[in-house]
Formats: C-alpha cells, sequence, structure tokens
C-alpha cells in the first residue's frame, strides 16, 4: 500500500482529492490533514509515500511546511497545490525540492499521473538506498600497494566535492569500488547511489533508462516512467562503460551536466536534476574521440579528475592481502571456516598472468576452496588455478 498524506484547509477540496486517490486505486491509503501543522505532526509520526500540500493555508503556509518536511524527511516526495494567483510561489517550491505542483481545481489526469510518478520515483530511491545499505561491505577497497593508497588518498580530497570523475581501468579492476568509496565518502552519501551500465542497455533504450519517457513515446510505453537521472536525484549516477553510450544519448548527457535539466523521451519539459555524475569505462575515450565515437566536449565535461585502476598484475603485492578477503567472503557464504593458504601457493599466486584481473582471482580463490585441501598449498594451486 502506497499511504499519502492530504493537507488542504479548504474541506470541500480535500474530500475531492481523497476521493479522487481512492477510487483510481486500491493500493493508495490516503490520509487528511487540515493544516500544516497538523500535517507536520502526522508526517512526524508516521511514514508516508507521498505528500499532497496546498500552499496557501492559516497557521502555517505550504513552502513552510514544505521546508520542515525536508529538513525531517527528505525522501518524502511533496506536490503543492496552488492556485492561480499561487503559481510563481508553486515554481519556487520546485527550487525548495518540492516534486511537482498541480493547480486548482485539480485536473483529473494530470493530478493522477503526478502521483503515479512521483511514487515510482520514491520507489526507485527507497530501494536504491536499501541497495547501499546492503552492499557497503561488498564495495569495500581491500590492498596496501602504492597504486591503490594513491587512489585511497585521491577519493579522501574529491569524494567531498562535487567534481565529476571519470575512472579508467582494464575489465575486473575493481572501478565500481572506487564509484561506491566516492559516494559513500560524500556529502551525498544519504542520497541514492544508482548504477547504469551503459553496455548492457540497447542502444534504441538507452535514452529512456537514463531520463525516462512518458506513456505513448514508444510502443512500449505504456506509462510515465522516470529515469535513472531522476532517481539519483540529491545523490549519485555512476555511468559503468560510458565508452558504449550511443552519440545520441551522449549529447543528451552533455545536456544534462552543462544545465543540470533533463527531458523525458517524447515530452519537452525540463526536469531540474541534482546529481554527481561518476563515470567509468575500459576503453580509451581519446582514440575513440578521434574515430568519432565519442564526444570530445563530454569527455572534458566527465574528466575534471581522472582516477586509474590498474591491472592485478601491477599491485601483485595486494594479492595475499585479496585471497584471504575473498577466503573469508566466500566461506561466509558457504557457511564454512575460512581456509588458509600456504606461503607457496600464494607466491605461485603471485606470479600468474592475472589477465581477468581481481575478478578472476576471485573466481580462482573460490575454485581453490572448494576442490583444495583444508590448507591450501601449492599443489592445489598448480592442479585447480590453471588457466
Amino acid at each position: 500500500m502506497s499511504k499519502i498524506l492530504v493537507i488542504e484547509d479548504e474541506a470541500a477540496i480535500r474530500r475531492v482529492l481523497v476521493k479522487i486517490l481512492t477510487e483510481e486505486s486500491d493500493s493508495y491509503q490516503v490520509e487528511e490533514a487540515e493544516d500544516g501543522l497538523v500535517g507536520i505532526e502526522k508526517i512526524k509520526k508516521d511514514d508516508y509515500d507521498l505528500v499532497l500540500c496546498d500552499i496557501k493555508m492559516p497557521k502555517m503556509d505550504g513552502v513552510e511546511v514544505l521546508e520542515a518536511v525536508k529538513k525531517i524527511k527528505p525522501e518524502v516526495p511533496m506536490v503543492m497545490i496552488s492556485g492561480h494567483g499561487d503559481l510563481d510561489t508553486a515554481v519556487n517550491t520546485m527550487r525548495l525540492g518540492a516534486f511537482d505542483y498541480i493547480s486548482k481545481p485539480p485536473d483529473l489526469n494530470r493530478l493522477l499521473n503526478t502521483v503515479r510518478i512521483a511514487l515510482d520515483t520514491k520507489t526507485l530511491v527507497v530501494e536504491n538506498k536499501m541497495l547501499k545499505k546492503k552492499v557497503s561491505k561488498k564495495y569495500e577497497m581491500i590492498g596496501e600497494s602504492e597504486a591503490i593508497s594513491h587512489i585511497k588518498n585521491m577519493i579522501e580530497k574529491v569524494a567531498a566535492t562535487d567534481a565529476r570523475v571519470l575512472i579508467t581501468g582494464p575489465n575486473g579492476t575493481g572501478k565500481e569500488l572506487v564509484a561506491h568509496w566516492l559516494h559513500q565518502k560524500s556529502a551525498r552519501s544519504k542520497g541514492p547511489m544508482v548504477e547504469v551500465n551503459c553496455a548492457a542497455i540497447p542502444a534504441e533504450l538507452i535514452e529512456s533508462e537514463l531520463f525516462g519517457h512518458v506513456k505513448g513515446a514508444f510502443t512500449s510505453a505504456v506509462k510515465d516512467r522516470a529515469g535513472k537521472f531522476e532517481a539519483a536525484n540529491g545523490g549519485t549516477i555512476f555511468l559503468d562503460e560510458i565508452g558504449d553510450m550511443s552519440l545520441s544519448a551522449q549529447a543528451k548527457v552533455l545536456r544534462a551536466l552543462q544545465e543540470n535539466k533533463i527531458q523525458r523521451v517524447g515530452n519537452d519539459k525540463d526536469i531540474k536534476v541534482d546529481v554527481r555524475v561518476v563515470a567509468a569505462t575500459n576503453k580509451n575515450l581519446k582514440k575513440e574521440i578521434e574515430e568519432g565515437r565519442f564526444r570530445e566536449d563530454l569527455y572534458h565535461r566527465l574528466a575534471v579528475i581522472l582516477i586509474e585502476v590498474p591491472a592485478l598484475n601491477d599491485r601483485r603485492e595486494d594479492i595475499p592481502l585479496l585471497v584471504e578477503h575473498f577466503s573469508a567472503k566466500i566461506a561466509e557464504e558457504q557457511g564454512n571456516a575460512p581456509k588458509q593458504f600456504s606461503e607457496k601457493a600464494l607466491k605461485l599466486l603471485k606470479e600468474y598472468d592475472w589477465t581477468g584481473n581481481i575478478r578472476e582471482l576471485r573466481n580462482v580463490v573460490e575454485r581453490l576452496i572448494i576442490l583444495g585441501e583444508q590448507e591450501v598449498s601449492e599443489n592445489d594451486v598448480k592442479l585447480f588455478a590453471t588457466k
């Protein structure tokens, strides 16, 4: 059930809003508040998925309610209800963090569309926050080599800013770890961290995935849908494998970076977004620019800070720490005690050519834990770690 609070001092309008919402969907649980003070008390005591709030009210107006809610429960989307004389104020509430505004008397379709979109966006934000809590340990950076220490130092300096970061390095080196550390150590850490694998999304769908779409924008667009940029509002969006993005999508990302605005596919309405962009690629983007596959202006927008993640072959001294970490992690997943690796086994692993980088090492460690002796030996490595 989606829980909605309607804050409106005019009883007739309040009843109309409640009637429209409850008749629209059995999954809407709607509560009422006759003024801003009552609304604030309800929001403090209960969790709501959406708040509809009138702007002109006695005791406490809608702008004051909005500012108070953004302090106590900033994740709750607020849709402001404005009279004809309140339009300038309504627009100003968008700058203060309102999700949208609707005019009196409310247009039925406009109201229901706005409510659906706001609830969809709230769901995306909550899901990403829950995921972030679950994966914080998963994205721990392991290593004490000079290369990894350099990256950690850069993150400490850069994370507190909103500077855009481009992370480069071969596949399997852990570029996503750097992105997560940047987010978790930033002032945006309480906001969402939204990941987009640009290489995994078909070119014809990437714009819809990033910017959302409106109903009817294309054949399968059966309802309005918020995109990843909106879901990441107030937080970080991680554009992985940015080098695989189509030129058309690159142009729209460039506009989003320049103006902090996006447009959903099939609509020319600008939507303001406050998003930090972190991108990653395994490609040589300067070569891609020379060959006409990547926009140079977008590259310079993204590459304010460059962080290069080294191949595992360039940080072999970290392999014992990584083996220990993966061994403990795999044992926890399987419900077993971690296995020890002999010195000779570790020495042999340090000598391997790790073309698949960290990802390959993790797979080899899991294989050795399953197939090797209680203490993984040099012989186990020779038998089971072959390429």
